[in-house]
């Protein structure tokens, strides 16, 4: 999974009004911190976290449809890398929630994500691919990736079962990725704002491989074809892997 972020989403401050002195961060010695913990199946590694702060003191201005004038908060992003804990599988990112600076920042989200640590495992030239996302909205704003799905109040624990699912795509130029397929979207969306801890546990059913086929042609009626652990094959219009199925094969494999 590539977090992919768009310039439309990045933080770009023209026209700051308020603080066009000094819009950084700077967070108070006694601000509350955030942890945000991934435990990591040994297949599978981290993506770099995309933080997002916002100010309503330090507008955004812009131009609308119209031509009038627009306002809206200050964004600004940083980015940050998971750090082991010492040799455990245990990852961590640990923020500010106040980030402080004559903007007032406040941090508002946090998109992450787990992808496959070694996609040439699964063939030549077989890159990684989406599935693993998660985003955490701490305020009452959308993230850049819309609103939340969930909403949690407390701390927040996420355990997510994903199986690996090898992909061909052979229209708009030719590619085969390594994804993870589980129950929900590419991301799992929350909003916590009292969160200040927030756990991650994929779990990789990695004996589970399901392949699919794009179509070849644009066609009325040509799907993609999933070809499941079982030997199974279906064509039936789905765009990803039926997460129920691959749940039914696992556990009738893992009771005989």
């Amino acid at each position: 999974m590539k977090l992919g972020h768009s310039a439309a989403f990045i933080a770009l401050f023209v026209g700051l009004s308020g603080c066009r002195q000094d819009y950084s961060l700077a967070p108070p010695a006694d601000s509350e911190k955030i942890t945000v913990t991934v435990k990591l199946p040994k297949e599978l590694k981290t993506e770099t976290m995309w933080v997002m702060y916002r100010s309503a003191t330090c507008k955004s201005i812009g131009t609308g449809a119209s031509g009038q004038r627009t306002e809206r908060d200050g964004h600004h992003s940083i980015y940050k890398n998971f750090e082991r804990q010492g040799q455990s599988d245990l990852y961590q990112v640990e923020l500010p929630k106040d980030g402080g600076g004559a903007c007032r920042w406040h941090l508002a989200n946090v998109t992450f994500g787990v992808v496959f640590a070694e996609p040439s495992r699964y063939g030549e030239n077989v890159i990684a691919g989406g599935g693993g996302g998660v985003v955490v909205i701490f305020d009452y704003n959308n993230s850049p990736r819309g609103g939340a799905d969930i909403i949690v109040d407390g701390d927040l624990t996420i355990g997510e079962e994903y199986y690996p699912w090898l992909h061909e795509n052979f229209l708009s130029g030719y590619s085969k990725r390594i994804s993870l397929a589980g129950k929900g979207n590419t991301y799992l969306k929350y909003q916590a704002p009292q969160a200040r801890r927030v756990y991650f546990e994929p779990i990789l059913h990695s004996d589970f491989l399901v392949n699919s086929e794009g179509t070849r042609v644009h066609k009325v009626g040509s799907f993609i074809t999933f070809t499941y652990p079982d030997g199974s094959v279906a064509a039936d219009g789905r765009s990803k892997p039926n997460f129920r199925k691959l749940q039914a094969i696992r556990l009738a494999a893992e009771n005989k």
